[in-house]
C-alpha cells in the first residue's frame, strides 16, 4: 500500500513478513502500556534502557502512532477503511481492545472514576484536631455518590465533638496531592531525601536527587490512580486537618525509596 514500513515488519515480494525481534518488541510496548497507563512515563523507561525503534528513540507521537496503527492486528487501511490484510498480525485482539480502553480515557478522568469507586486515598493517614483519626464515608442522593471522611469521635458522639467534623473526599484528597506535588520540589525535602539516600549507600548527587523527584510532577496526571494512591501511601506518613487547613508529614524512608524507583537506569542493553 506504499508509506513507510512499519516496525516489526519487514518487505518481501511486495508483502510485508515479520521481523520477530522487533515484533517481540512490539509487544512489550503494548503490554507496558496496558501496565502503566502513560504514555509519557513509558517513553522515558524506553529510553533509559536504550529501546529505540531500529536506532530512533521512541517519543509520545510515535509511540501513540504506534499503538493506534491496526497493521498490528492483521488489518490494512486503504482511505480510511480497514480491510483483512495479507499479513501475520502482531497484536492479538485482546491486547488491541486493552490498549483501545486506556487510550479511550483521559488520565485525568479515569483517576476521578477510579476514586469514586475506591474512596480510600488517604485512609489511615488522615486525622483531625486532638490527633483523632478520620475514616472513608459515603453517602447517595439522587444516585450521585458523595464521599467523606468523618472524625471517628463524631460519629459515636454527634458533630459538636470535633471542629472539623466531616470533610468533602475529594477536595482534601486534591488539596493534598497538590501539596505533595509542591513539596517534592522544594530545596528542603530535596535535601532530606538525598540524606537518607546517602545514608542507604545509594551514590546519587544532591542536583541528581532533586531532578529525580522532579520528574514525578508531569507524570502524575497520567499514573494510574492505583499507582497515585501507592505513592501517596509510600510518601505520606500522615495528614493533620484542622480549620486553619491541611499539614502533611512525609515518610523520609518513602522519599528515599521514590528516589531509587525513579533514578535513571544506566548501562541497559538496547533491545532494538
Amino acid at each position: 500500500m506504499g508509506g513507510p514500513l512499519p516496525f516489526g515488519y519487514r518487505c518481501a515480494d511486495r508483502k510485508l513478513l515479520v521481523v520477530e525481534e522487533e515484533a517481540a518488541t512490539v509487544r512489550m510496548i503494548f503490554e507496558r502500556f496496558i501496565r502503566l497507563g502513560s504514555a509519557t512515563l513509558l517513553v522515558k523507561e524506553l529510553a533509559e534502557e536504550g529501546i529505540t525503534r531500529r536506532g530512533k528513540k521512541l517519543d509520545k507521537g510515535g509511540l501513540y502512532k504506534m499503538l493506534a496503527n491496526p497493521l498490528y492486528i492483521g488489518k490494512a487501511v486503504h482511505k480510511g477503511v480497514a480491510y483483512d490484510g495479507e499479513h501475520q498480525p502482531i497484536i492479538d485482539q485482546a491486547l488491541w481492545d486493552k490498549v483501545r480502553s486506556v487510550m479511550e480515557v483521559s488520565p485525568r478522568t479515569r483517576a476521578c472514576r477510579t476514586r469514586a469507586q475506591t474512596p480510600a486515598l488517604l485512609k489511615g493517614l488522615i486525622f483531625a484536631p486532638g490527633g483523632r483519626s478520620m475514616t472513608p464515608s459515603h453517602t447517595r442522593k439522587k444516585g450521585r455518590l458523595y464521599r467523606y471522611y468523618v472524625t471517628t469521635n463524631v460519629i459515636k458522639e454527634g458533630p459538636a465533638a470535633c471542629p472539623v467534623g466531616r470533610v468533602p473526599a475529594a477536595q482534601v484528597e486534591n488539596a493534598v496531592i497538590d501539596q505533595l506535588r509542591s513539596l517534592l520540589r522544594t530545596p528542603e525535602v530535596v535535601v532530606r531525601t538525598w540524606k537518607s539516600v546517602r545514608a542507604e549507600g545509594e551514590t546519587m548527587t544532591e542536583r541528581e536527587v532533586a531532578a529525580t523527584l522532579g520528574q514525578l510532577d508531569p507524570l502524575w496526571d497520567e499514573l494510574f490512580p492505583a499507582e497515585q494512591a501507592r505513592i501517596v501511601q509510600l510518601l505520606v506518613q500522615r495528614v493533620d486537618i484542622s480549620t486553619d487547613g491541611i499539614a502533611i508529614a512525609l515518610r523520609t524512608e518513602g522519599l528515599a525509596q521514590l528516589a531509587g524507583e525513579l533514578k535513571p537506569a544506566k548501562g541497559r542493553r538496547a533491545a532494538a
